[in-house]
């Protein structure tokens, strides 16, 4: 049991699932859009949210401890640099489109980790409505613009709605995470949760959910993608009304951020 937590640890918090989890994206919009499954793309960014995930979530750790860093968190360290290496080997296998798009997208993850505001001892990370804004648009960015950039495909009407439900969906499902963390978020921290409460977080949760189903009909899915997409947002919708303060790490870290994997597996299944 010791050894499937520490595994487990590892698989959090080394970033592996989430990495998984914005993938498993790229190819749910490869499905939606009809796009040949680009696998060096996938492993880039897979690789890329390893890097860029670890990056923001230790670079401060490792700059103040760099001296006294646990065994585990070197570990990582060097676990992020094997996936570093890798990442640059893909990068050279993508088209010049992509890489321009990758420029903003490398700059915003910079930004949010590292202290640029008041002096240089506030990052975008620090910033409550900010937070979740740009943690969805470089989500958004990453899984829906990537692919069809690197396809060099015409930009459509249903490409824009694709992105925009994305864009709804990563910020309805940040919003578990937000709530679990409001006992622990600074008082300085507006988030969501902290600035409404947690009751009309997941009232505001439930309505870009309807808002996500509706723009399921103006992408014009077929039968099948809506049938999946129905199961996906009970789904959510079950998470969220069970989101709470008390919620261990693993609800949100594991189950939350599995939404994107649970569509991408239906797909592969239904459709």
């Amino acid at each position: 049991m010791r050894l499937l937590k520490i595994i487990i640890d590892f698989y959090l918090n080394s970033s592996i699932h989430v990495a998984l989890a914005v993938y498993s994206f790229v190819r749910v919009t490869e499905f939606y859009l009809g796009l040949t499954c680009n696998e060096p793309l996938g492993y880039f960014v897979f690789l890329g949210t390893i890097t860029g995930y670890n990056f923001v979530k230790y670079a401060g750790v490792a700059k103040l401890h760099h001296r006294s860093l646990t065994t585990h968190l070197k570990i990582i360290q060097i676990f992020s640099l094997i996936c570093f290496l890798l990442m640059c080997f893909y990068v050279s296998k993508l088209n010049v489109k992509t890489l321009l798009l990758l420029a903003p997208l490398g700059v915003l993850t910079f930004l949010y980790a590292i202290p640029f505001f008041s002096g240089f001892q506030k990052n975008l990370r620090s910033i409550g409505y900010l937070k979740i804004i740009i943690v969805a648009l470089v989500w958004v960015g990453t899984t829906v613009f990537l692919p069809v950039f690197n396809s060099e495909i015409v930009f459509t009407e249903k490409m824009y709605i694709i992105a925009l439900q994305r864009f709804l969906l990563v910020v309805t499902l940040i919003l578990p995470f937000d709530i679990r963390d409001v006992q622990y978020d600074a008082i300085s921290l507006q988030t969501i949760p902290k600035k409404i409460g947690v009751k009309n977080t997941k009232i505001l949760g439930y309505l870009l959910l309807i808002f996500c189903f509706v723009l399921e009909f103006l992408i014009r899915s077929n039968h099948e993608l809506i049938i999946v997409f129905f199961i996906l947002m009970i789904v959510v919708l079950i998470l969220l009304m069970k989101s709470s303060e008390k919620k261990s790490k693993y609800y949100s870290s594991l189950f939350v951020e599995s939404i994107p994997i649970i569509w991408w597996v239906l797909l592969s299944i239904i459709v």
